[in-house]
């Protein structure tokens, strides 16, 4: 059992708008745990997206302690900069979390970082004096004919064209190396499964009461729309009383009914490897700490971050955040977003734009499959 923790500074990067919270809480860790005195706490504001870059720049020159998006995750265990979590830390991560949240600060079986929150995805906003069932995407779009209202979603984005295509067990997956360089690929778009999802997506893009668009402020007659927690205080304002969130809705092709996923993104804390013991026990209590439930709901109270927390998540607080509850349900449903090249993003705009211009409305099956098989291709290529 180590009694002495040693001296010496430790740098935490967080971004802007929790800096002082995050200051708040390191005095209040230190002043309960004086074991860890010997060390000085330094909290600078940098942003989770320029968090893993500097961090894999120089991992030597780089914080202690970091906040990070999941999709770095790959990266940063590549450069070097996160230490693996492991013993009562990892069953802590893996048992107190969502299994979104969980799984996306594990590789390879490996826990390398400390959920912060959950919440970052989208699930279905909608007017509840027009929408009768949120559970069926065929019966919201029903509805919004009927009233003569619109449904939203943003078709021709890699981000919400997942959706569908995850929905029916379709996969777009790609391994980097080291330098983040894209070395490897699970595409599988170019199947049954894919044509299913498709065609569910050339289905939505059909209706007269489609538009395509994900910010409420852009949007007219708005009955029911694909989007973020971020966008709430928007929907509360068009919708007033009749605002209503929930998961996404399930979609039918051909006799089978399909729950809609795609992709989830998720606020990880990672430990820099540290050569010295002490340093290293200390920086790891006061992650878990940051991390830990009493922690992300005081944040969520302080700024609304979302808790990937189990029983943050079931506090009244956060319950009563219907946006957040929304997601956090649809959350189980999705996957943690990865590396995926600029092509991709390029791509997906394309084809989203194409099916918004009713090019494949009429075509086969196996004309659809040829579509799928040429996308596919072409996002496997950047891999090579």
């Amino acid at each position: 059992e180590v009694t002495d923790y040693g001296t010496g500074e430790i740098k935490v990067w967080v971004a802007e708008n929790v800096q002082t919270f995050t200051q708040d809480q390191i005095k209040a860790f230190q002043d309960a745990n004086p074991q860890y005195a010997g060390y000085t706490v330094t909290v600078e504001p940098v942003g989770e997206g320029d968090a893993s870059s500097n961090m894999i720049t120089d991992v030597e020159g780089g914080a202690d302690i970091y906040g990070f998006a999941q999709d770095q995750l790959a990266r940063l265990v590549s450069a070097g900069a996160l230490m693996p979590i492991t013993g009562d830390y990892a069953t802590a991560v893996t048992t107190n979390n969502d299994a979104g949240a969980a799984a996306a600060a594990t590789m390879s079986d490996t826990v390398f970082a400390f959920p912060l929150t959950s919440d970052n995805g989208y699930f279905l906003y909608y007017d509840k004096s027009v929408v009768t069932d949120p559970t069926s995407l065929d019966a919201i779009v029903a509805d919004c004919e009927k009233a003569g209202k619109n449904i939203y979603m943003e078709i021709n984005s890699g981000w919400y064209q997942t959706a569908f295509f995850f929905a029916t067990g379709c996969k777009l997956e790609y391994t980097t190396d080291e330098s983040g360089a894209f070395v490897g690929s699970d595409i599988t778009y170019a199947s049954k499964e894919g044509v299913a999802a498709f065609k569910g997506l050339i289905n939505l893009a059909k209706s007269p009461s489609f538009q395509n668009g994900s910010s409420i402020d852009k949007t007219t007659n708005l009955a029911a729309i694909v989007d973020g927690a971020w966008d709430a205080d928007a929907a509360k304002a068009v919708f007033g009383d009749n605002y209503a969130c929930s998961k996404l809705p399930s979609f039918t092709v051909d006799g089978q009914s399909y729950q809609m996923s795609g992709f989830g993104g998720f606020k990880l804390l990672g430990v820099k490897p540290q050569t010295e013991q002490g340093k290293q026990l200390v920086c790891l209590a006061l992650a878990e700490y940051l991390s830990n439930e009493e922690t992300q709901l005081a944040r969520f109270n302080a700024v609304a971050w979302g808790p990937s927390n189990l029983v943050a998540q079931q506090s009244d607080a956060v319950k009563a955040d219907a946006a957040l509850s929304a997601l956090a349900e649809q959350l189980a449903y999705t996957i943690p977003q990865g590396q995926y090249p600029t092509d991709y993003w390029n791509d997906a705009i394309s084809l989203g734009d194409d099916v918004i211009a009713d090019k494949y409305d009429n075509m086969s099956d196996d004309e659809l499959m040829k579509v799928l098989e040429d996308f596919q291709a072409r996002q496997q290529s950047y891999a090579q």
